[in-house]
């Protein structure tokens, strides 16, 4: 199929090539009538423009690079989809690729979306990751990074949900119910995530010293399920249990289940939570939401400020919002 251009709309119409160019972007020193018969005819010969041309004319792909942990986690499959909906939305396509929370799989990663000279970059970092050269390479070249959920303290560039907001809201719900002995478990100690949720939920207990925290963490889902899972095992079982994430409480729950404990009647449960899991138990667990989808959406409009050299004057977070359930 002949491939249709400027060129070739000109020649059918006996007018210049920068009269065609100019009557589709609609230039006021084209005629109204000029314009009717060029749009008509790319219309009839279905003329596409060269993207590639002004992609590299404007030096703007409308590609983001999505730079995640894991496409199975649901927040960050929340954060996605929300990505997408509105990328489209503008113009724009996203890649999607998977470190598996490995920092050399995360640099060459880095290297590809620099290579392919994507627009903009959202990146989830690795618990290990503490080279930020491949990231420094990216604004070199003029293409921003937006760091989200698992940032850098030292980047300007981020947005995150509200962890301490999420934190002390749980907190304060395990207090209001007078939980006295509580398994809270928490994720990675080393990133940024975890210190803070871990900071603020151990800290809304301070003046509650009849309390008993036992505070343990879990890299896995299946760690949380061993570490549930003994203790609850245990003589004396904790009367509530904190999961600090959705990966965090599937595992946990398949313990819970796996020694058929009755909550709330037993324990309490309650989690920081996309949204999505708490409500697959019955009774549906009393979570703190921490959205992924509304995440998404923040970080595209600062993504959009930064392409267009305009201010973003948003806040860089999420607020967290309680949802009672029936497990507390």
């Amino acid at each position: 199929m002949e491939n249709i251009t400027l060129k070739k709309i000109s020649e059918v119409l006996g007018i210049s090539i920068s009269t065609v160019s100019r009557a589709l972007k609609n230039h006021p020193d084209i005629s109204a009538a000029t314009k009717t018969k060029v749009r008509d005819l790319a219309d009839s010969l279905d003329y596409e423009p060269n993207s590639t041309a002004i992609n590299l004319r404007t030096r703007n792909s409308k590609i983001l690079g999505i730079l995640i942990p894991s496409a199975s986690n649901s927040f960050y499959g929340s954060f996605i989809s929300a990505m997408e909906e509105e990328c489209q939305k503008l113009g724009y396509a996203v890649i999607i690729m998977q470190s598996a929370d490995n920092p050399e799989t995360e640099k060459n990663i880095l290297r590809l979306f620099r290579q392919n000279r994507v627009t903009g970059v959202f990146a989830c970092l690795t618990p290990e990751s503490n080279n930020f050269e491949p990231f420094n390479k990216l604004s070199e070249n003029n293409i921003p990074v937006i760091f989200f959920d698992k940032v850098s303290d030292d980047h300007p560039h981020k947005v995150c949900i509200n962890d301490k907001e999420a934190a002390e809201l749980a907190a304060n719900e395990l207090i209001i119910n007078d939980k006295k002995k509580v398994l809270a478990i928490f994720g990675n100690k080393s990133i940024s995530i975890t210190k803070e949720r871990e900071k603020a939920f151990s800290a809304s207990f301070e003046n509650y010293p009849k309390v008993q925290l036992d505070l343990k963490y879990a890299s896995s889902t299946e760690e949380a399920f061993e570490i549930t899972d003994k203790i609850f095992s245990g003589a004396k079982k904790p009367d509530a249990l904190f999961c600090m994430s959705d990966e965090i409480l599937i595992g946990s729950m398949r313990a819970i289940q796996h020694l058929g404990i009755v909550y709330p009647q037993t324990t309490g449960i309650i989690s920081i939570s996309d949204g999505k899991f708490p409500k697959l138990y019955y009774p549906e667990i009393t979570h703190v939401e921490t959205s992924g989808s509304k995440l998404g959406k923040l970080a595209l409009d600062y993504m959009m400020c930064l392409i267009n050299g305009e201010e973003f004057n948003k806040k860089n977070y999420v607020k967290s919002i309680l949802i009672q359930g029936k497990s507390l």
